[in-house]
């Protein structure tokens, strides 16, 4: 007997308060799937976009003017037109947000937690929390985690680490990687590699973590006369750092080009000879599953990227790139110097790492777990032609009456 799920009659609610409308996770890869498969799809969160892109509404509540703002007065607005819109299932993005999902799962809904991150551990290198709080609040945020998350209705895990450690406290917990959508970066490839730039590139949120000062110091160890630049893009989670490295020598070497949008990212990626990802080696990074070190492979760049065990298999597997210790800036200008220096070794690492891409490393496979997920949460109907008990299958009617979707024209993503 087959059974199948109407998927027109679920309405797919996702929810944040950390990222933006247009985050490549939520909105690019979670919700245009569910959005391609049939499902009805809103996207709430803080953010100005109001607007039907590919199939998915997005309802912003407006952007929050702090953190405390986003903890308190936008948290209670999510919590409340999360209600109004009477979702099927709700899947939330942030930590913060499971107070929501366990309000939800009181009155009776499906509820699905997002984990992707370890957040206890990235507590440890907070800037903006005082050193003796740290490990204290670690504690008291994994056991509050954990709590809250044993109470949903099912936990997806952006990592296999993440997926190992919440499958001992939920047994319906599945790993969907942040893998990439290949056809995305299709045009980066197609650059004749004698064309590029003599430059190397990191893109993202940036930190002295996430190593931002040994790029640059690797970068001032190069050779003048190999004219190499960092073409850099991204934000500044704090302030003060931009200020303090803008003001220092080795910022010539850099080419800032601020948040980049993903016409942007892929046209970057199309100029370069190299991607670095230098993260330190810290609890939340080392497990980590960069969704940079898969783009940069998908464009068809060799990667340059911290020694870390798994990092270091997906990197040897494919023959994609160098591993190096974060801490030592004369390895790092050495492989930087290497890969633009030598564009046989080069182009034939970037392809074969767009080709490892293509086979396993792909969006479209963890779109299949994703979707597999979703029908196991939602009641089945057994057809064509046949209900649960063999007779004549009644056909569902929707519960709620869709209100036509209107399209603000004067908003983008």
């Amino acid at each position: 007997m087959s059974v199948s799920i109407d998927r027109k009659l679920y309405r797919i609610v996702h929810l944040t308060s950390a990222h933006g409308a247009s985050d490549v996770r939520i909105f690019h890869k979670e919700c245009r799937s569910l959005a391609r498969a049939g499902y009805e799809v809103i996207a709430l969160g803080n953010h100005a976009c109001n607007d039907i892109v590919d199939g998915v509404r997005l309802r912003g509540l407006g952007r929050s003017s702090g953190r405390i703002h986003r903890m308190t007065v936008k948290l209670l607005g999510l919590c409340r037109e999360a209600f109004r819109a009477a979702g099927d299932v709700y899947h939330i993005h942030d930590p913060e947000l499971l107070i929501i999902g366990l309000f939800l799962r009181a009155a009776g809904k499906r509820v699905v937690y997002d984990i992707h991150e370890d957040l206890p551990r990235t507590v440890l290198f907070k800037a903006y929390l005082p050193k003796p709080v740290r490990k204290p609040l670690l504690w008291i945020l994994e056991h509050a985690e954990n709590a809250a998350a044993e109470r949903m209705s099912g936990l997806v895990a952006a990592t296999p680490a993440l997926g190992d450690r919440f499958r001992v406290i939920h047994g319906n917990t599945i790993v969907v990687n942040n893998f990439v959508i290949v056809d995305e970066f299709t045009s980066s490839t197609c650059v004749d590699w004698k064309r590029r730039d003599p430059a190397v590139t990191y893109f993202g949120g940036i930190s002295e973590e996430r190593g931002i000062r040994e790029m640059l110091t690797a970068m001032d160890l190069l050779p003048t006369t190999l004219g190499a630049k960092l073409e850099l893009g991204g934000w500044f989670y704090e302030q003060a750092l931009q200020s303090d490295l803008v003001a220092t020598p080795q910022w010539r070497h850099v080419n800032w080009h601020g948040e980049l949008d993903r016409n942007g990212i892929v046209s970057l990626l199309s100029r370069v000879r190299a991607g670095l990802v230098v993260l330190h080696p810290d609890k939340a990074y080392v497990a980590s599953q960069p969704t940079k070190l898969y783009e940069y492979m998908a464009a068809g760049i060799p990667v340059i990227a911290s020694d870390f065990p798994l990092w270091r298999s997906i990197i040897e597997d494919a023959g994609c790139g160098l591993v190096v210790n974060p801490f030592d800036t004369r390895a790092i200008a050495a492989a930087i110097e290497r890969l633009i220096t030598d564009d046989s070794e080069a182009q034939s690492m970037g392809q074969r790492g767009r080709k490892a891409v293509e086979e396993s490393l792909n969006w479209a496979n963890e779109e299949q777990t994703l979707l597999s997920f979703y029908s196991s949460l939602l009641p089945q109907s057994y057809g064509p032609g046949t209900s649960a008990m063999g007779g004549v299958a009644i056909t569902a009617q929707p519960r709620y009456r869709r209100a036509p979707a209107r399209r603000n024209p004067g908003s983008t993503l």
